[in-house]
């Protein structure tokens, strides 16, 4: 089964933040503050062990956190 993750994404037709699932057709839910829908966003991460996308106003990719298995987890500094 492929990972699907969560992104949290501008709504160009309402205005404010979608949370999307990767590959939906329609948003999971939508907020009018992106704070909200990160946080919303968060949790559905967690509970389904996959990454949350964070875009911009622009709709580009800000930054992005894992919840779950990472293939590619960072390493300590020593």
């Amino acid at each position: 089964m492929p990972k699907r993750d969560y992104h949290v994404v501008p709504n160009s037709n309402r205005g404010g933040w979608d949370v999307r699932r990767e590959g939906a057709e329609r948003a999971s839910e939508h907020f009018d503050r992106k704070s909200d829908a990160m946080e919303r966003g968060r949790d559905l991460a967690q509970t389904s062990r996959t990454e949350l996308v964070e875009h911009g106003r622009d709709g580009r990719i800000q930054n992005s956190n894992s919840y779950g298995n990472d293939p590619n987890p960072p390493k300590d500094q020593r």
